[in-house]
C-alpha cells in the first residue's frame, strides 16, 4: 500500500493466506550439508511476518543439499592396492619380516555396500598378529589460516590370528559401509575424506598398516558399468566363432523321436476344451502359453524338393530344409 515506507512490502488482512514461493538454487557447487564436531553446512528458508505495534514472527526451516557425487566416472572406477613389509628388531635380535598386500576393486562407493577386500598377510616373524580392516571419516575443518582434524572409526572387522610362519589370504572378505554422509571435497572450509586402512595389529610394536583412499557417493554403481570391459573381452570370445569354416554338407537334425518322448509330448499339451471365451483362455502372461507348443515335432528335413514340378515365382529358388 501507498502507506507502506519500505519497498517491497505487503499488508495482509485478516483471515487464512497462502503464498506459493520458490526459490532456485545457484548454479555454483553447493557444498552437501553436514553436522560436524567444529563446524557445520547448513541450508534454511527463513520466512518472517511484520505486524503493527507488535515483534515480528519469524519461522525457520532447514532443508538438504546433496552435490551429488557420481562413482561410475572412470577416476572412482579404478582399482586401489598396496604392499608394505615391516621387520621387527629386538635389542640385538631381529626377526623375519611381516609383509602385507592388499587390493580393493574400486575407489568410488555408496552407503550400503560391501567393500571386497582382497589380501595377503604372511607372517615369518616370532610374534601372533592379527590382521584387520577399518574404515575411517577424516574430518577437516579450515578458518583463519588454521585447520582442525577429526578421525572417527565408521566400520571394522577382524581375521583370524595368525602365529609364526602363518600365512592368511583375503578373497574379497566383505566390509559393509553403514548409512555415513557422502564425502565433501570441494568446500573451502569444511573436508570430509574417508579411507580403508587394512593393517596387521603387532603386539608390542607399531602396527603395519595400508591406507586406501575412499570417495562415498550420492549416484551408485550402474548394474552394467563395471562388466563394460569384461562383456566386451567375453564378446570378442564369442564372435571366434564367425572365423570357422562350415561344412561343405549340413548334418541332418536328429528325428523327433530320439529328442522328446512321447509322454513328455502329452503333458505338454494343454486340456482341450478348458475355456470357450478367449479372455477366459488366457488369464495369465502370454509366455506361460507359449511353452504348450515346446514339444511339437518340427518339419520335415529334406535335401531334396518334394515337389519339382509345382511351378514357382520369379525369385531364385534354393533346396527346402
Amino acid at each position: 500500500d501507498d502507506d507502506n515506507s519500505e519497498e517491497g512490502l505487503h499488508t495482509i488482512h485478516s483471515g487464512r493466506h497462502e503464498y506459493a514461493f520458490s526459490f532456485e538454487l545457484p548454479q555454483t557447487p553447493l557444498a552437501t550439508s553436514f553436522e560436524g564436531r567444529h563446524g557445520s553446512v547448513r541450508y534454511w528458508v527463513k520466512a518472517e511476518l511484520h505486524r503493527p505495534w507488535f515483534l515480528p514472527v519469524k519461522l525457520k526451516k532447514e532443508f538438504t543439499v546433496f552435490e551429488h557425487i557420481d562413482i561410475n566416472t572412470p577416476s572412482l572406477l579404478s582399482p586401489q592396492a598396496g604392499t608394505k613389509e615391516k621387520t621387527l628388531c629386538c635389542w640385538f635380535c631381529t626377526s623375519g619380516p611381516i609383509s602385507l598386500s592388499a587390493k580393493i576393486e574400486r575407489k568410488g562407493y555408496t552407503p550400503g555396500e560391501s567393500i571386497q577386500i582382497f589380501a595377503e598377510i604372511e607372517n615369518c616373524s616370532s610374534r601372533v598378529v592379527v590382521p584387520k580392516a577399518a574404515i575411517y571419516q577424516t574430518q577437516a575443518f579450515y578458518a583463519k589460516g588454521k585447520m582442525k582434524e577429526v578421525k572417527q572409526l565408521v566400520a571394522n572387522l577382524r581375521g583370524e590370528s595368525l602365529s609364526s610362519g602363518k600365512t592368511e589370504t583375503w578373497n574379497g572378505k566383505q566390509l559393509k559401509i553403514p548409512p555415513v554422509s557422502p564425502s565433501i571435497l570441494d568446500c573451502s572450509i569444511i573436508r570430509v575424506e574417508y579411507s580403508l586402512m587394512v593393517y596387521v595389529d603387532i603386539p608390542g610394536a607399531m602396527d603395519l598398516f595400508l591406507n586406501l583412499p575412499l570417495v562415498i557417493g550420492t549416484i551408485p554403481l550402474h548394474p552394467f558399468g563395471s562388466r563394460t570391459s569384461s562383456v566386451s573381452s567375453q564378446c570378442s570370445m564369442n564372435m571366434n566363432w564367425l572365423s570357422l569354416t562350415l561344412p561343405e554338407r549340413p548334418e541332418a537334425p536328429p528325428s523327433y523321436a530320439e529328442v522328446v518322448t512321447e509322454e513328455q509330448r502329452q503333458s505338454s499339451l494343454a486340456p482341450i476344451g478348458a475355456c470357450d471365451d478367449f479372455e477366459r483362455a488366457l488369464p495369465g502372461p502370454l509366455f506361460a502359453y507359449i511353452q504348450e507348443f515346446r514339444f511339437l515335432p518340427p518339419p520335415l528335413y529334406s535335401e531334396i524338393d518334394p515337389n519339382p514340378d509345382q511351378p514357382t515365382d520369379d525369385r531364385p529358388s534354393c533346396p527346402s530344409r
